[in-house]
Order: C-alpha cells, then sequence, then structure tokens
C-alpha cells in the first residue's frame, strides 16, 4: 500500500572516482571500497536532515557513473570486464546491504554488463529498495558514447519488454522512475515514464555547475512541471583520479517540486544540503484535479504519434548494433559517425 505521507529527499552530492589508471582487480576492489564509504555518509547526512526538517530520509540518489566515472576512450568489451556491474553480483550486494541497513531508497548510476549482450555494457540506473532489492533498472536510451537498448532493440524488446525500457517502480514512496544525465534535456523520456505512472524522477547527473541557469537546470524544472513530477536530481563534487581539472563536474544538485521550483539546491563540493520534502499527497491531488495547471491529464498523446512516426525517417534507427541477427560491438568513432549521417540525412531531407 503507497503511503501519502510527506518524506525527505535527498541528493547526495559526491566526488565520483575514475577508474582508469587501476588493473581490473584494483578496480574491483576500490568499487567496493567506495561504496562502504558513502554509507558513513549517507547515515551521518539523514540523521542531520531528520532533526533539522522533521522528515525521516526514504529516498537518496547518487551521482552519475560515482563509482567508476565514465569510460573515456577505453574500449566497449575492455571497460564492461574492467567495473561493469553484474545484475546479482557483489556490487549490487554491497548497495543492498547499504539500501537494508539505513532503511532508504537508494537510486544511482554506473555502467551494467548483460549476459544476452556479451561484451556490451549499458549506462544504467538502478534503485535498490531498503529489502536490499533492486527494484528498477533502466537502461540509458540516449547517450553519445555508450550503447543503448535502442541499438540492439528487437532484441532487447523480446528479453525485457517496454516494461524494461520505461520501468517505474511502485513503492510505497510513491512510483518511482530513473532518468540519466542529459536525457534530462528530452522531454519524451520524462512523458513516457510519467504516463506509466512516475511521480519521482531520480535523476543521477555529472554535469558542470553554474550560477547561469544551465540547460539542465532549466530542464529540471520544465520536467517537472509539465510532468507534474519531482526530480531528484544529484550532481557530481567532481571527477577524482583524472587530469581534467576536479571541480568540472559539480555543483547545482537539486530538489524542484511537481510546481517546477527549486526548493533546495546544493553549492560547490561534497554535501547533503540538496534535500527536500517529498509531499505525495499534495502532488496526487493535483494531478486528479480538473485545471489550467494540470499538464499531465491536459495532454493528448494521440495528437503527436503520427507526427512523430511519419518524421522518423532520417533519424538514427533501431538495431544500429545488430549484424546477422547478434549484436555487434562498435569501435569508438562509431558514435560521431552515426551522428554524422543523422544530420546528413537531415539536410537532405529540409529538417535542417
Amino acid at each position: 500500500m503507497t503511503e501519502t505521507g510527506t518524506y525527505s529527499a535527498v541528493a547526495m552530492q559526491l566526488t565520483a572516482r575514475s577508474l582508469e589508471r587501476l588493473g581490473a582487480e584494483e578496480a574491483r576492489a576500490a568499487i567496493l571500497d567506495h561504496i562502504a564509504e558513502i554509507e558513513g555518509q549517507i547515515r551521518t547526512s539523514a540523521i542531520f536532515i531528520a532533526g533539522y526538517a522533521g522528515k525521516p530520509v526514504k529516498l537518496v540518489v547518487l551521482p552519475e557513473y560515482l563509482f567508476t566515472s565514465y569510460p573515456g576512450r577505453i574500449s566497449i568489451p575492455d571497460f564492461a570486464a574492467k567495473v561493469g556491474f553484474a545484475a546479482g553480483g557483489p556490487e549490487y550486494e554491497a548497495l543492498g546491504g547499504v539500501a537494508e541497513r539505513l532503511g532508504v531508497f537508494l537510486a544511482g548510476n554506473t555502467y551494467e554488463t548483460d549476459e544476452a549482450f556479451p561484451d556490451f555494457y549499458f549506462q544504467t540506473c538502478f534503485i535498490v529498495a531498503p529489502s536490499g532489492e533492486v527494484v528498477l533498472r533502466y537502461r540509458r536510451l540516449l547517450s553519445m558514447f555508450a550503447p543503448s537498448p535502442h541499438d540492439v532493440w528487437e532484441a532487447y524488446l523480446d528479453k525485457y519488454g517496454l516494461e524494461g525500457v520505461f520501468p517505474v517502480a511502485r513503492t510505497e514512496i510513491g512510483n518511482l522512475a530513473a532518468i540519466a544525465s542529459e536525457e534530462i534535456l528530452y522531454p519524451e523520456i520524462a512523458r513516457a515514464l510519467a504516463l506509466r505512472g512516475a511521480e519521482v524522477f531520480c535523476h543521477s547527473s555529472s554535469e558542470i555547475g553554474s550560477p547561469l541557469a544551465t540547460n539542465k537546470d532549466i530542464a529540471k524544472q520544465a520536467r517537472a512541471f509539465e510532468n507534474l513530477a519531482f526530480v531528484v536530481s544529484a550532481n557530481t563534487a567532481g571527477i577524482s583520479g583524472t587530469a581534467m581539472p576536479l571541480s568540472s563536474a559539480e555543483g547545482n544538485s537539486q530538489v524542484v517540486d511537481w510546481k517546477g521550483r527549486v526548493v533546495a539546491q546544493s553549492g560547490d563540493g561534497e554535501t547533503f544540503t540538496a534535500f527536500a520534502p517529498i509531499d505525495l499527497g499534495a502532488l496526487r491531488e493535483a494531478r486528479r484535479t480538473p485545471a489550467m495547471t494540470n499538464t499531465l491529464a491536459r495532454q493528448r498523446p494521440a495528437l503527436f504519434a503520427a507526427a512523430y512516426e511519419a518524421a522518423a525517417g532520417p533519424f538514427q534507427g533501431p538495431d544500429g548494433m545488430m549484424e546477422g541477427g547478434k549484436a555487434a560491438i562498435p569501435e569508438r568513432d562509431y558514435f560521431a559517425r552515426a551522428q554524422e549521417e543523422v544530420i546528413e540525412r537531415l539536410m537532405k531531407a529540409g529538417v535542417i
């Protein structure tokens, strides 16, 4: 039975750690050490928030690729073998232990392997319940440099169905969904999840924070009010272990309410200060009330289906990484070449 009360959600702004300089065995040990380390950070943060705000923390969102950072120029098979989480593997077991001991839903993002697609990885958002069970696994659909389920579309749908593409976890703290990084810029992803019942978007990101309104900041507010949903967005507090300046991707973790208002936002550095109440009762009342502001109920998806279908031709189609009925590992330059081909087709079609 889903509760309709109020609880606290926190976007933990923590430093991602690149493992590119470590061997495979060292990298695996470093991941488990890092998971153990965040338990204390979350526990002390949750104690403070409960005392300060009067509402217990029930949802914790971690930044994008917190435990591994991004692959850079490492090949897809090598990166998958080195740091890819396997369903039921020791990394998820460790995260489940953290969620269980702290009594929270723990949302985050990593790179994940899949036995159905050997040598691949998918950038994956996960939500672990207080039971220790992974209750949501969302594979990023739009990425510049990583395989998407759309690249192996028919095989992916055969295995996971549409629910596996746009999953929503119906929990005692609301209907939770995940959006990865810059996917917040694409309204279709949030809308598809909202149409499946999502009430809280867990957004794991690694982005440039700024006192100026960034594209992502604007998008977080838009995705919230157009879908009448909360957005809990956790950014990295920089990325360590690379030659890149540490603070190049940090700041502005935030919680946005269903009216599109930023109700909490962090500054720079490692911090838990982006926390706020999640009032499910108010959200559900707004969704069930006829009003001009009820943008979700006023939406007419059938209006746009034909237009989307008619426009699909020049854009990137499904199964781009399938050869002879099997998933084929692309070279790193595949992603840029695929986009160049789309641009060329769009020019010929007169779209751009």
